[in-house]
């Protein structure tokens, strides 16, 4: 059983940045994929952006691209959201995930253990 614990969400203006990270324990954290979801209010949730556990390529739902950054520090076991460019829309709690999978058009889905997620709030 993986554990992982968000940190780093906040109250921010529209154009701000905010930098998230996700600590994890529990597991061998290089052997897995990771990736970020988030759910705004009255909304179903969405997948974010994901890293691979090996080559590290990353992808994006086609709302952050060109805004957020996904990395991963194996040494640290930790994974990073910089967000960037923030628009109201972009208001959700943000999770993390292990064992994510991109399948395309925007389709993320997380077959591991989440966090508890931590808020984004962007006024404008």
């Amino acid at each position: 059983q993986v554990q992982l614990v968000e940190y780093g969400g906040g109250l921010v203006q529209a154009g701000g940045s905010l930098s998230l990270s996700c600590a994890t324990s529990g597991r061998t954290f290089s052997s897995y994929a990771m990736g970020w979801f988030r759910q705004a209010p009255g909304k179903e949730r969405e997948g974010v952006s994901s890293i691979s556990s090996s080559d590290g390529n990353t992808y994006y739902a086609d709302s952050v691209k060109g805004r957020f950054t996904i990395s991963r520090d194996n040494a640290k076991n930790t994974v990073y959201l910089q967000v960037n460019s923030l628009k109201p829309e972009d208001t959700a709690v943000y999770y993390c995930a292990t064992d994510v999978v991109f399948y395309g058009s925007n389709w993320f889905k997380a077959f591991g253990s989440w966090g508890q997620g931590t808020q984004v709030t962007v006024s404008s």
